[in-house]
Formats: structure tokens, sequence, C-alpha cells
């Protein structure tokens, strides 16, 4: 027999997963022996309806990459900011009836505030996913403008190619939301000139494994201020961890 509380992470090769470890952790501490934390690893977000079926003790559910737009189909409602956002990380499941939230934007707007000097203005987004969603969002409730970088060029999204010495000039806050970095691979980086880093930027990377990514240590060689995304992903789990609890 299972737990009769039942949480987990929905994702694909998920096996490095933060979340796991720090629930399995929080539960213990809590003396939660009724409570479990299980990974969900699924190839595609069709399954995600078997995972609902054959659980039935679920009362809660993280969602990570590349599940947290293509999951909102499934669900039978949002929370305002999960709409406005575009992207659900946290799942709330009631008796017939499950509820998608983020609590990724909070995560990151708390990681990301202590290192805030006032010339920090405009912030460059690498990446166009639903983490990336949620920093856009984050970054609007701080005042602080943005533009995204994609392979793709758009509105408001800048093409990789384009960024010079103007852009670093413009932009004092870049952002990796991108999975380029990630254990294994761990020599992977997003393809930016990282000469024109200095100590008046911000390098901040949404990856926690490895510790330090080499977009962070090479921004870091340049003088750049430096963080990674572990903060960020224990302040969303705490916001997840009362969101289900509310």
């Amino acid at each position: 027999m299972g737990k009769a509380n039942l949480y987990g992470l929905v994702g694909k090769e998920i096996s490095y997963s933060f979340s796991k470890k720090y629930f399995t952790e929080k539960f213990s501490s809590l003396n939660l022996d009724d409570y479990e934390y299980q990974n969900f690893n699924i190839a595609e977000i069709s399954k995600f309806t078997d995972i609902i079926r054959d659980n039935p003790t679920l009362k809660g559910l993280n969602v990570t990459i590349p599940f947290k737009e293509s999951i909102i189909p499934f669900l039978d409602g949002l929370s305002k900011k999960a709409m406005q956002i575009g992207a659900v990380n946290t799942i709330k499941i009631l008796p017939g009836k499950l509820k998608g939230y983020n609590t990724d934007w909070y995560g990151f707007k708390k990681s990301l505030k202590p290192l805030l000097l006032p010339h920090h203005k405009q912030a460059l987004i690498l990446g166009t996913g639903g983490a990336a969603k949620a920093v856009a969002f984050a970054l609007q409730k701080m005042d602080i403008r943005y533009a995204f970088v994609s392979r793709n060029e758009g509105e408001n999204t800048i093409g990789y190619n384009r960024i010079n010495t103007t852009t670093f000039d413009n932009y004092q806050i870049i952002i990796n939301c991108t999975p380029l970095g990630t254990n294994p691979e761990i020599n992977k980086y997003p393809e930016l000139p990282y000469d024109f880093f200095t100590s008046a930027h911000i390098a901040f990377d949404l990856i926690y494994n490895p510790e330090e990514t080499l977009f962070l240590k090479m921004a870091k060689e340049r003088g750049a201020i430096t963080k990674n995304g572990y903060e960020m992903l224990a302040a969303q789990a705490e916001k997840s961890w009362k969101t289900w609890n509310k």
C-alpha cells in the first residue's frame, strides 16, 4: 500500500530532480510519516492522465520541463497568476478537480531581489518556454523591462546573433532559462559574446546542477555577479507546499 498523502513531480528525464529530495527531507523533518513524494517520469504529456488515474492518493504535483505549458489543457482550472503567465509548475488535486498554479515567478523574484542595484533596469531572458514566462512575469512585478532571446526572432524577441556590446550596455541582467548546461551536458552553454559581461552585470541561471554552469563561470570570470537556481527552487517548493495546504 502507498502512503495516504502522495505528492510528486511530472517531467521528462527527471531522475536528477531537486523536488524529490527536497520534499522527502521536508516530510521527514516534520514527522509526516504518511506523506510520500515520487517522480513521475513521462515521455509525453498524454501520459499525464495515467498518473492521475493510477494514483488515487495524489494530493499535489509539481511540473517541470518540458510540460509547464502543455499540461494546461489537462487541468480543470488555473489560478489568476498561472493564467496570466501561461505556464503551470504546481497542481492542487481536489476530488474530481485539478487546479494549476505557478510558484516559479515567486521563487525567482525572491532569489533575484537581493542582488539588484539601482542601475539594474533591463533584463535579457534566454529562452521562451514556461520558466521564461514565469521569469518575465516576476520582472514585470519588479518594474524591470525585459526582452527574450531565442533562435527565432519575433516581437520582443532578439536573435542570439544580434547580441553585441550595445545589447550588454542596455541590458544589465542576463537570465538563462534554457536547459543548456544542465548535468550531464555540462559542456553546453548559451551562445553569447561573454567578453561583454562586466561587474555591472548580473548573470542568473535557473539551473542548479551543476552548481556553477559554464554560463555562470564565464560571466563570473568577467566580473559579473552570479547566482544559480537553487534558492529559487527552494522558494518555489515552499510556495507549492503552502498552495497544497491552504
